[in-house]
């Protein structure tokens, strides 16, 4: 199926008359709502947090490898991988969780944990994160954007059903192509050599046709509405939005002129569209094998286009209303693979990890829990994927433990109860 017709067929269930009942928001627990958007930056594959934002250089060499100089933040106290300067000048808009952690070590079903806060049960596929956040502030709840309320630039995450029991119509919109290339081809929308005209000749081509064959009943009316949205993208002006060439090459070269950079860049324009979930799929490290030679091309990259965000989501004044979410679905062992056929890799590792959080009602400059020595244990205040997504739900202005709508959700919570040591409240505003 075309990735256009796979949103035309969205957006008819959008409007169709059984829909699934909106998500109740309203808690006596949670207050209102801190955050209208989330990025989610997907270090697919899991990075390593002994080489990112949990630096032990005193573990020596078969931990550290050559990365023993961790540099300073412009937080007191708080020090970051060698390879981050840029981000380290941005520490007072994010905080750092040192003790991520859950027991799964396979890449499907950690990454299932990690996006819906709930193991592999065999009964029943949960929604992903985005979905939630699709269903409680998309089409059920006023949304009136033509574009996508959920949107993954450029690939899928992995291959499980992100919407879960919710169904299609909280799938999130994948765009594939390359937000670096002009013109960025969007799949089913951007197509090289199909301009504005091209495109109303065969919409008229189609009415045309459409017109003839039509039936009156009820499922073609709700397919002429679907119709419409979806050609309101295409020529009503939003589908600008995926449009870089309007942003200053000052500013697209901050952000860095590589595939991360840009669509770090193409997320923030989709915040200031209102769009209430957007996730930068970023695959690559699952590094088994060649790992520091890997991490020496992505880090400067991913040091470049994060750091660009926050400071430009800042400086617009959205990071306030904007969570920023870096993490992946597990880590990378802390000790290092030197035997051949690794030759200096990593493994997967779930005991303990690190994530990143910023805006949208997540206070700065702060270290949420401890890792061992090593980085091989969690040494203070476990944060499994529960407290994390449900602490996400809360700023969203949505109860974590309210019920889910549908026949299948049907009396189910939102997310899984927190954990013991609860949600990330520590670092949460009012």
């Amino acid at each position: 199926m075309s990735t256009r017709r796979r949103f035309i067929q969205q957006t008819l269930s959008a409007g169709a008359a059984a829909a699934a009942l909106p998500l109740h928001t309203a808690s006596a627990s949670v207050g209102t709502p801190r955050a209208k958007s989330i990025i989610q930056i997907w270090m697919w594959g899991g990075p390593s947090h002994l080489d990112t934002f949990d630096p032990k250089p005193e573990a020596g060499s078969d931990f550290c490898g050559q990365l023993k100089n961790p540099i300073e933040t412009n937080v007191s106290g708080i020090q970051i991988g060698e390879q981050f300067p840029l981000m380290a000048k941005q520490a007072d808009k994010y905080s750092i969780i040192r003790s991520m952690t859950h027991g799964v070590f396979a890449h499907e079903t950690a990454s299932y944990l990690a996006q819906t806060g709930r193991e592999v049960d065999g009964k029943r596929v949960y929604p992903g994160i985005g979905s939630i956040i699709s269903l409680a502030k998309g089409y059920d709840a006023g949304y009136t954007s033509s574009i996508p309320p959920y949107i993954v630039l450029t690939t899928s995450q992995g291959r499980f059903s992100k919407s879960g029991f919710l169904g299609t119509k909280y799938k999130p919109f994948i765009t594939g192509g390359d937000p670096n290339r002009d013109p960025f081809l969007v799949e089913g929308f951007v197509v090289d050599g199909v301009d504005e005209a091209r495109q109303n000749r065969r919409r008229e081509l189609l009415k045309r046709f459409d017109t003839s064959a039509a039936t009156g009943d009820a499922f073609s009316e709700q397919s002429d509405v679907a119709r419409e949205q979806a050609y309101r993208l295409l020529t009503g002006g939003e589908l600008d939005v995926f449009d870089l060439t309007q942003e200053t090459e000052q500013q697209r070269e901050a952000y860095g002129r590589n595939w991360f950079g840009q669509s770090c860049l193409m997320a923030r324009r989709l915040v200031e569209k209102g769009v209430p979930y957007i996730c930068i799929n970023y695959p690559g490290w699952d590094t088994h094998k060649g790992h520091f030679q890997t991490i020496q091309r992505r880090h400067p990259e991913l040091d470049q286009g994060f750091s660009a965000l926050l400071e430009d989501l800042s400086q617009r004044g959205l990071l306030d209303q904007t969570i920023v979410w870096w993490g992946g679905e597990f880590g990378r062992t802390p000790r290092i693979q030197w035997d051949a056929p690794w030759n200096g890799g990593r493994g997967h590792f779930a005991s303990c990890y690190s994530a990143v959080v910023a805006g949208g009602g997540f206070s700065g400059g702060h270290v949420v829990g401890q890792s061992s020595r090593t980085g091989e244990e969690v040494a203070k205040r476990p944060v499994y994927p529960q407290d994390l997504l449900g602490s996400f739900c809360e700023l969203m202005g949505i109860d974590p433990d309210g019920p889910l709508p549908g026949p299948v959700g049907q009396g189910l919570p939102v997310m899984s109860p927190a954990s013991e040591c609860g949600r990330l409240y520590e670092i949460m505003k009012g």
